[in-house]
């Protein structure tokens, strides 16, 4: 006998929502895209998200408006077998017990995941207690979370073909992943986007990014060749991170920062950023390549190697044997990546040729397509 009371909520009655995961921008931009969407289409909706103690979730998601709560949950330690799993499999159960509860108090009929320690306490809660639930995978190769997620999961949401290797093929959704509407809503142009940063409106700009905390490979690439970016008569906008914003002041002091390199431990907007871009470098997280599918951008991809089961390279390699994106191993990066970058913003047919084709890869509206089936779900059930 299954667990859940929830009432049917039909299209008029009150529609609950729980959202979980998060431990990264790149699970928490969609997740909040999803609730935003499902927010738009039904105003009345209550959404409760539910995260993991410590994470970034727990005050990106304030901060967007919406109601969280903490689990004790984090990842096992690699190898599995070290001592300190021990407590981490405690923290799990625990964690599932405490989601169980935050469930039986709020009463949803539908919870969403979208990856993330999280979302396996509260989705496998939520299979146990008989509530619907819709999985969203963001990368070309499942998260271990999801996969164990899915033999349950009513719909799985994905933003790759061939999907079907990992996730039952009758219940997947190609729907792309959704990202930060800024992005999408943005009228900047080029030249004012470049004057915003301070630089010249008329002179070729090429933007490196390695996510909020910076990409150690990426910053050792600039650093490594500050006389060709001088020489290249190009402009460059470095997001250095803010883990390593400290240690790359002290380097420019002594080495000599470049006037054509403008560097900034954390930008604000990056819809501005991009507008004013000829060419991203960047790493190969599944929200930044759906952006750049989404407005067109050519990118140069360093696959982060510190991720689970090399996803990043997975994904890189999906627009990399569409023509759609350039990469460069993290391991070649030092040496290959400022060089190659340069060449490439000289190469206005190849910009052109990556932009075209990155741009068909693009899945739009994929937050509301995503809260139709979530709704879809919440007033079927039983």
């Amino acid at each position: 006998m299954n667990e859940n009371t929830n009432t049917q909520t039909g299209n008029g009655g009150e529609l609950r929502v729980v959202v979980s995961g998060g431990g990264t921008g790149g699970h928490i931009f969609p997740a909040v895209s999803i609730a935003n969407a499902i927010k738009a289409l039904r105003p009345d909706a209550k959404i409760l998200f539910v995260g993991a103690e410590g994470r970034m979730e727990m005050q990106r998601v304030p901060q967007a408006g919406y109601d969280i709560k903490g689990l004790p949950i984090r990842g096992f330690l690699r190898p599995l077998w070290k001592p300190g799993n021990v407590g981490v499999a405690l923290d799990y159960l625990k964690s599932k017990r405490m989601a169980k509860q935050i469930l039986r108090d709020f009463r949803p009929q539908v919870a969403v995941g979208v990856g993330g320690y999280a979302s396996s306490a509260a989705l496998g809660a939520a299979n146990s207690l008989g509530i619907p639930t819709l999985i969203q995978e963001q990368n070309s190769y499942a998260g271990l979370a999801n996969k164990q997620l899915a033999a349950k999961a009513r719909k799985i949401c994905v933003a790759y073909e061939g999907m079907e290797r990992f996730f039952p093929k009758d219940r997947i959704l190609l729907t792309g992943n959704p990202v930060r509407q800024a992005l999408l809503d943005t009228k900047v142009t080029r030249e004012e986007a470049r004057k915003a940063f301070g630089l010249d409106p008329d002179k070729k700009t090429i933007l490196l990014v390695g996510g909020s905390l910076g990409a150690r490979t990426i910053n050792e690439s600039v650093l490594t060749h500050l006389a060709d970016i001088e020489a290249s008569g190009l402009q460059f906008i470095w997001q250095t991170g803010k883990y390593y914003s400290q240690q790359i002041a002290t380097e420019l002091k002594s080495k000599g920062q470049p006037a054509n390199l403008k560097v900034m431990d954390f930008i604000t907007d990056m819809a501005v950023a991009y507008a004013a871009a000829d060419l991203v470098i960047s790493r190969a997280g599944a929200s930044s390549i759906s952006e750049f599918c989404l407005i067109g951008k050519p990118v140069i991809l360093v696959p982060s190697p510190n991720v689970a089961e090399d996803h990043q390279t997975k994904n890189a390699m999906a627009l990399v044997n569409r023509k759609a994106a350039l990469m460069v191993k993290d391991a070649d990066a030092c040496q290959q990546l400022i060089p190659l970058a340069i060449n490439t913003v000289a190469d206005g047919e190849l910009l052109r040729s990556l932009s075209q084709n990155v741009l068909k890869m693009a899945l739009p509206n994929s937050a509301e397509i995503i809260a139709k089936e979530v709704i879809k779900l919440a007033t079927t059930a039983r």
